[in-house]
């Protein structure tokens, strides 16, 4: 089944990349620049992970993010160092986003002790409390009550903090999804659950996993939460919603569901692309790939004369050498020490208790 977006997107306040263009940037062209170097930088990070994997130095499995770039980098915008987010498997470009450390990423991909995690979870198990990316987790779902627990936590301790969580569309399908947004309405927690709807888990499509026309955000909406379906290659679109939804959680106002419409690039879980398999065809995948979110936005800023192509070499010698100097840190580290084992398995205080 070719997976296009639902058109029309139906929302009243909905303006795609085009209506921004010219006279009618409703952004500073610094932000505009700073949104499409973050993308491109993330960009830039995953096509080098894929060129460096198969080197096989990097043991973990890495789910790539390439063809969905828009999405963090829209929301983190918004976000500060002491407001948080979790996400799932696919986890490189929100770490990234949210402002963590290259260095610390890479030399967690490679095993080292120098890594986010102390080398022993890899790609898809990112943490980084110094800048509120309180962690990754694999199993399809399972981000979503704990990041409830932690807007939970923000609202009883009073503290003026969001709560940002990423899941795929499968992760709807799990029953403590229902659960914790149904929680979040309740308690008006300050939480944004976003949804990157590429259309497939793994090898399933929508077609097989739902009825045809079924809008997850208007289903979401039945249990009363603000929730809005968006074009997520359209990192000012994105970033509208995601600077409404920040205000919304911020102001007492309760939780917000952001469907993001998206696709991914690469294989589910690997460096490759993986069309030869059948599952989706070249059609579809052409289709995306004309709507690459960083492509849209470059566009645009070039026609309006607020990108050059001296300004785009620039930046990507600038990034190209930020990871080479990350991959030499992750290479030149050490890997745990057998001391290192049991630390960080359990909390201080249950260790304390036994």
């Amino acid at each position: 089944m070719f997976n296009a977006p639902v058109e029309p997107l139906t929302s009243p306040h909905h303006r795609g990349l085009a209506a921004f263009a010219g006279s009618s940037w409703r952004l500073p062209p610094s932000r505009l620049l700073d949104l499409y170097r973050a993308m491109y930088r993330i960009r830039l990070i995953e096509e080098e992970i894929a060129a460096r994997y198969p080197q096989r130095q990097m043991r973990c499995p890495v789910h790539l993010c390439i063809g969905q770039e828009a999405i963090p980098v829209s929301v983190s915008a918004h976000l500060g160092n002491h407001d948080y987010v979790m996400s799932g498997h696919r986890s490189h470009g929100h770490y990234l986003a949210k402002g963590g450390d290259l260095k610390l990423m890479m030399a967690e991909l490679y095993g080292k002790a120098t890594g986010c995690a102390g080398g022993k979870g890899g790609s898809m198990h990112l943490i980084d409390r110094s800048v509120g990316f309180l962690g990754a987790m694999p199993i399809v779902g399972s981000a979503i009550p704990v990041a409830v627990g932690v807007a939970f936590g923000s609202m009883l301790q009073q503290r003026n903090r969001v709560t940002v969580v990423y899941f795929g569309e499968a992760a709807t399908e799990e029953g403590v999804f229902h659960e914790s947004v149904n929680f979040a309405v309740l308690k008006r927690l300050p939480i944004i659950f976003v949804c990157e709807n590429n259309f497939y888990s793994v090898y399933s499509s929508l077609s097989v996993r739902r009825r045809e026309g079924q809008r997850l955000s208007d289903l979401v909406r039945a249990y009363g939460i603000a929730s809005e379906h968006l074009d997520g290659n359209d990192v000012l679109e994105l970033y509208t919603y995601a600077g409404e939804a920040v205000d919304r959680a911020r102001n007492g106002h309760g939780p917000t569901f952001l469907e993001c419409t998206t696709y991914r690039w690469r294989e589910h879980c690997g460096p490759h692309d993986d069309d030869h398999l059948g599952y989706r065809d070249a059609e579809e995948v052409r289709y995306w790939k004309d709507r690459c979110p960083i492509r849209r936005l470059e566009t645009a800023l070039f026609n309006d004369g607020i990108l050059t192509e001296e300004d785009i070499h620039t930046f990507r010698a600038q990034v190209l050498s930020e990871i080479e100097s990350a991959v030499e840190f992750a290479q030149r580290s050490p890997f745990p020490s057998f001391r290192q084992l049991f630390t960080d398995v359990f909390a201080e205080s249950a260790r304390e208790r036994t």
